[in-house]
């Protein structure tokens, strides 16, 4: 017999993560490429955050080089996207107050999926490479507890943009509250691991 699911968030009822969901207005358009073998993984963070942020797509694809929604964020946003991925030609975020008009940021973009599947997403779409990159600064500590990576630094894709909105958009205060339902989301996924 199969486990009843939630409508609004797509998880099995017994791990529903409705109650986590913090309404954000967020000034900077989000867009998340999620990697296809993150849709149904119960540890990602893009559901909560894609509830939460106002303006939040979420595109589930591997390659996105034909994908007509991606390419219309493209069009629409053209020369005030930009992608938020630590390559070597990323430069730290800058408050969008302290650049010229015709630099503002008014959309990211996230890559989620393991670092590895992150990376192909990359690696495939040649479009994202000639995309302006911003890395956030090395001194955030993540707290991510429920998924284990040797990539110092590494941060979920929820924890990336809340902090990443929050520099560009020079309003820390906006996404404490997100953040904290984040802290409660990890220690209900550890709820679920069986004690030794």
């Amino acid at each position: 017999m199969s486990r009843p699911y939630c409508n609004v968030c797509q998880r099995p009822q017994v791990s529903c993560i409705c109650h986590l969901i913090h309404p954000t207005k967020n000034d900077i358009h989000v867009v998340i490429l999620q990697h296809p073998s993150e849709v149904k993984q119960s540890k990602g963070t893009v559901t909560l955050l894609s509830q939460s942020l106002s303006s939040c797509q979420v595109i589930i694809a591997e390659d996105i080089s034909q994908h007509q929604e991606f390419l219309a964020v493209l069009a629409q946003y053209q020369g005030h996207i930009a992608l938020l991925y630590p390559s070597e030609k990323a430069e730290k975020i800058v408050k969008n107050s302290e650049v010229k008009a015709d630099e503002i940021i008014k959309c990211i973009i996230l890559l989620d999926g393991t670092w590895k599947k992150a990376f192909r997403i990359y690696m495939i779409n040649e479009v994202l490479h000639h995309l302006p990159h911003r890395i956030l600064p090395e001194n955030i500590q993540g707290q991510y507890q429920i998924r284990k990576t040797k990539k110092q630094g590494a941060l979920s894709s929820l924890e990336a943009c809340c902090y990443g909105l929050a520099l560009m958009e020079n309003n820390t205060e906006k996404y404490v509250g997100l953040l904290e339902k984040f802290k409660q989301f990890n220690q209900m996924q550890l709820s679920f691991v069986p004690k030794n």
